[in-house]
């Protein structure tokens, strides 16, 4: 699938753009995307909304903690971007326990996951609260 290049990707970063976790985040969001996109219609409503949900949660819980002004709250949605990414392994695990990806996808979803989750964590431990 061919993406639209972000008119702003060409201006510096700035705000949660420039926070590795979130463009972690953003990458594996867009992968889920295309990973989902070949799932049976059945999973329309099912399989493909949860995961895309999920993967999308992650990224604007990391772009709202981003905003919050103290350490307690950015680590407070810091936190719910981790549950989401968890729940998002769980449907990615799931997808292909039932066959609706291949292994090379599967791993590139899983590996991308958890290098996400690395990073986050990191962050999180950063608000040093």
């Amino acid at each position: 699938m061919t993406r639209v290049q972000n008119p702003e990707s060409s201006k510096k970063e700035k705000g949660y753009r420039k926070l590795i976790a979130w463009q972690k985040a953003n990458q594996l969001a867009h992968l889920v995307y295309d990973n989902t996109q070949n799932f049976p219609k059945t999973e329309i409503f099912g399989l493909t909304s949860q995961m895309r949900r999920a993967a999308l949660s992650v990224c604007a819980n990391i772009a709202e903690g981003y905003s919050r002004n103290s350490a307690k709250n950015r680590k407070h949605f810091y936190i719910m971007a981790i549950g989401s990414l968890t729940e998002l392994e769980f449907f990615i695990d799931f997808a292909f326990e039932r066959g609706l990806m291949e292994k090379t996808e599967y791993d590139n979803l899983i590996n991308l996951e958890d290098e996400t989750a690395r990073i986050l964590n990191g962050l999180k431990k950063s608000t040093g609260f």
